[in-house]
């Protein structure tokens, strides 16, 4: 048997079919055009699958459910995604309904940033272990957290913000509403904004010699370090702490088997992770006293949401 596993996003709609070994056997992705009416988007969605199975010419009497990790919040009990801010008009949709109206199989909805998390566990950095924490470093700070093997998530799937711990009181402005979110600290977005208020405040800069302002990207203070810049150097040591810091509040909760990062940021490597995890294990409870905490690499990259999805129900 096969399982069926959809990405949602808001720029495409990512499906593959995945073994119950948690491979993915084949996968196909067809335009979100997140400015349409939901039904539109959920036939293509519908269209994309039964194309992709026909082309692998495997039967729907051969998948046993399909999985749907969006954005936002959802219900799985009534199969609604209860409010997601990436599409238009999008409160109470029923997600379930719309698309057993074209394929009658058990459908199951997830939050995207959780079963990211749950496709690690199943089959990339964290995988044989039944307790991972897993965040994203992008535009925002996405998360989700795997407990026993399942996706916590809370009521209504709504829990599991991890970007929307706080910080700092009274801090930066976050997207939410609040200030002071580790988003507002920790995100790519964040560092961006930090490397061009040091770029501003200190133009002899090696930064300034390298790009512009407006071309300012996540790895300009990493690469400008590397060059010596002493700018940079706090640009980038700042930033590393902003995220150690807010792992470690995590930890302090979960202390799971191992804590994920994910997101572009992590191509610096171990620029980037020594000095985590050196953070981590010098101000997480206990110190040395407990076992070093394990911290890795997400490995599946955009298929983690597929795989995820996939086994939201196992």
């Amino acid at each position: 048997m096969y399982r069926i596993g959809v990405d949602l996003g808001g720029t495409n709609i990512a499906i593959g079919i995945v073994s119950e070994e948690g491979a993915i056997v084949a996968k196909k992705s067809v335009k979100t055009g997140a400015s349409r009416p939901f039904a539109e988007i959920m036939k293509d969605m519908a269209d994309c699958i039964l194309a992709l199975l026909a082309d692998q010419k495997i039967s729907l009497d051969e998948v046993s459910c399909i999985g749907i990790g969006t954005p936002g919040s959802v219900n799985n009990e009534t199969g609604m995604l209860v409010y997601a801010n990436n599409f238009k008009d999008c409160e109470n949709i029923p997600m379930r309904e719309l698309l057993q109206k074209y394929i009658d199989k058990p459908v199951y909805l997830g939050n995207d940033a959780n079963v990211a998390a749950l496709g690690e566990v199943i089959s990339g950095a964290a995988k044989g272990v039944n307790n991972a924490i897993m965040i994203t470093l992008g535009t925002g700070v996405g998360g989700g957290i795997v407990i026993n093997g399942q996706i916590y998530e809370g009521q209504y799937a709504a829990g599991a913000e991890l970007g929307h711990i706080l910080l700092v009181k009274d801090g930066e402005q976050c997207s939410c509403g609040r200030k002071g979110c580790w988003e507002a600290y920790a995100s790519a977005t964040a560092l961006i904004r930090q490397t061009k208020h040091a770029m501003i405040d200190n133009p002899n800069s090696i930064m300034n010699e390298m790009t512009s302002i407006e071309n300012v990207s996540g790895r300009t203070p990493f690469d400008a370090m590397r060059k010596g810049d002493a700018v940079a150097k706090e640009v980038c040591d700042t930033y590393i702490e902003y995220i150690a810091a807010g792992m470690v509040d995590l930890m302090n909760i979960f202390r799971p088997e191992v804590f994920i990062i994910g997101g572009g940021i992590c191509n610096e490597g171990d620029t980037l992770l020594v000095p985590i995890r050196k953070y981590v294990n010098a101000h997480i409870y206990g110190g040395d006293r407990n076992p070093e905490q394990k911290i890795a690499v997400a490995k599946l990259g955009n298929d983690a949401g597929i795989i995820g999805a996939a086994f939201i129900v196992k």
